[in-house]
């Protein structure tokens, strides 16, 4: 976490941007599609203040070290475990292990779960490939 703190206005301004999901005076929490398209962005060769300022996101509020370590943070995610390591686990778990075994429904029911987000992943990832080829239209006229 890091020692700047946020004003009542600026978390004001930062919960009106579309990529945040909770702000408080000392943290903010992202949603997990900007970490992805800031992962897709930052792998094209974007720098990670750049993502962040087209994001909507105003670096100077920020800082540049909540910056860096976020990027830091979600690249090493990603690497670890793919787009799953991107997500906030905290929406999904206690944190405690599961120790009983899991019923067929239960299981059938967690395989579905992670047929229908691979399948999100993949609609994301096509719509940002359509818009990177849209972008490239756009500059070759």
């Amino acid at each position: 976490m890091s020692k700047q703190l946020f004003t009542k206005q600026q978390q004001e301004q930062l919960r009106q941007n579309p990529h945040v999901k909770r702000v408080s005076e000392k943290a903010i929490t992202y949603t997990d599609a900007f970490k992805q398209l800031f992962t897709h962005e930052n792998e094209q060769g974007k720098l990670p203040s750049q993502i962040f300022e087209e994001a909507g996101f105003d670096a100077e509020v920020l800082g540049t070290t909540r910056i860096w370590k976020a990027s830091s943070r979600w690249r090493a995610a990603y690497k670890d475990n793919g787009v799953a390591g991107l997500e906030d686990t905290r929406k999904h778990s206690s944190g405690r292990p599961l120790e009983r075994e899991l019923s067929i429904e239960e299981k059938y029911a967690r395989l579905e779960a992670k047929m229908k987000l691979v399948q999100a992943e993949n609609e994301l990832l096509k719509k940002l490939d359509q818009l990177e080829r849209q972008m490239m239209k756009k500059k070759s006229y």
